[in-house]
Order: structure tokens, then sequence, then C-alpha cells
């Protein structure tokens, strides 16, 4: 690998497993696993099961617990809502913020987005920062405006020396849970428009050292090619990480990729 990004492989479980569901994948995951601990490897179970999973993975340090959304406020008088404070107390070290099923369901704005991702750093938790556009956006030649657009908007008043413990997720939404693939060609383009603007952002040093992952339909059988490009460092992924084994091929592949 011709940088120093640490690959990171992140499985984000969305609205499945129940609590002894999550143990028991976890488990699987660490038994398939082993003692590899070259990649970095994220589970993002649902708020519900990330106190049985922190149990399981106390004894493990080669995967750590994200969480798959949290509220920008401390505290509050914000029914249904989780806090940066709640997550760090169950040793949650990542959380995902504006996945596009957050922007499209709960219509969450950049803005939103980006007082979550300085909540986030504030309680030093590393945000997985999503963006990505849609099909009617891609077929209007509109990819790169829209990612920009996503992108520096969930980046405003970050301070330089905290960026590096951000990490972004280029997701095309059409390539989610359709699949379709962004071919490895397609997704570099936009992984690699991404790195400029985060070096523009950031400066060159800092700017090389963000990893961004791919998150549109990432599995065993495509995502060799896909880390074999220069600024795809890892996947963020969806229903490929529901499967030990197929989660762990994946570890496998960024092991090869960065090897």
């Amino acid at each position: 690998m011709a940088n120093t990004r640490k690959y990171l492989i992140a499985g984000n479980w969305k609205m499945n497993k129940t609590a002894a569901d999550a143990e028991e994948l976890i488990k699987s995951i660490v038994l398939e696993l082993g003692d590899k601990n070259g990649v970095g490897v994220v589970v993002c179970p649902p708020f519900t099961s990330l106190e049985s999973s922190a149990k399981v993975l106390s004894e493990v340090s080669n995967v750590q617990l994200g969480a798959q959304n949290m509220h920008a406020k401390p505290s509050g008088a914000y029914t249904g809502e989780i806090s940066a404070a709640m997550l760090r107390q169950l040793y949650v070290s990542h959380v995902i913020l504006g996945h596009s099923e957050r922007r499209e369901y709960f219509k969450e704005t950049d803005e939103e987005i980006n007082e979550k991702v300085l909540a986030a750093l504030e309680s030093n938790l590393k945000p997985i920062l999503c963006v990505g556009e849609k099909l009617d956006e891609r077929e209007a030649g509109n990819t790169l405006k829209v990612v920009e657009t996503q992108l520096l908007g969930g980046l405003v008043n970050i301070p330089t020396e905290k960026a590096e413990q951000v990490v972004i997720a280029y997701e095309p939404v059409w390539a989610i849970g359709t699949g379709k693939t962004a071919t490895p060609e397609m997704a570099q383009e936009v992984h690699g428009v991404i790195r400029v603007l985060l070096r523009d952002r950031f400066g060159k040093a800092t700017g090389d050292k963000i990893r961004i992952l791919y998150g549109g339909s990432m599995k065993p059988e495509n995502a060799d090619g896909l880390l074999a490009k220069p600024d795809i460092d890892g996947g963020l992924i969806g229903g490929a990480s529901l499967d030990a084994k197929s989660f762990v091929k994946l570890v496998e592949s960024a092991a090869k990729a960065g090897a």
C-alpha cells in the first residue's frame, strides 16, 4: 500500500439482530477472525444490542464497537434519542452519521449531521460520515456536486487536529441493497475527488490520513477489485456484515490489499 492508512471494515447491521442474536454473531465473527489485527474492524449493532455486544468484545482487542446514530445534544428532553456520552459508557468507539437512510427517511440535513459530527469528536467518538448520490442525481451528472456539498457540509468547523479521527464513507445510494455496484473505477473516481476535497479542506498531510470507505454493496465477490484502488481504504458493509463468514472474508480482502 502506497500510504500509511490502516484499512477499516465496518459492519452496519441496520435494524437487525436482537441482543441475543448480536452476541451470537459477534462470537462467530471473533472466532472466524482469529488473531488477525492488521485491519481495523468495527461492528455497529442496533442500540438495544450495544450492551450485550460490548460484553463479548471486552475480551477481544481486534474488533471495536460502533453505533448507527446519535443525537447532537449531550442530554435533555429528546424522547427516543441517544447521546454521545451514553454510547461512550458502553465502550463504543465509532458512530455512523449521515447514512443515506437517515437522510432519506428521517430528513436529516447536512447541518444536523455536522452538529452530530462535532458532538461525536467532542466525546472522543470517531464519526463515520456518509456521503453519496441517488440514482437520479447520478444520471443527471450531479454525483460530484452532491458528494462535495454533503462532505463539506458535514465537516464545517472541524479543526484540522481532529480531522484525522473522522472516517468518510462514500455510499452511492443506487448501489445499496439493490445488487448494483459501482465498478472499482467508478468508486475510485469519487474517492479520488473526496481525497482532493479533504486535502483542500485540511491540508495535504491531514487529507492523506483520513480513511475513505466504500459503502455500496461491497461483498466477498467484488471486494478485491474495490480495495485494490488507491483511495478506497475499506468498506462500510450492510448485508454481508450479518454473516460472520462473509464479513471476515472482507477483512481478509482488506488484509491482502494492505500487505
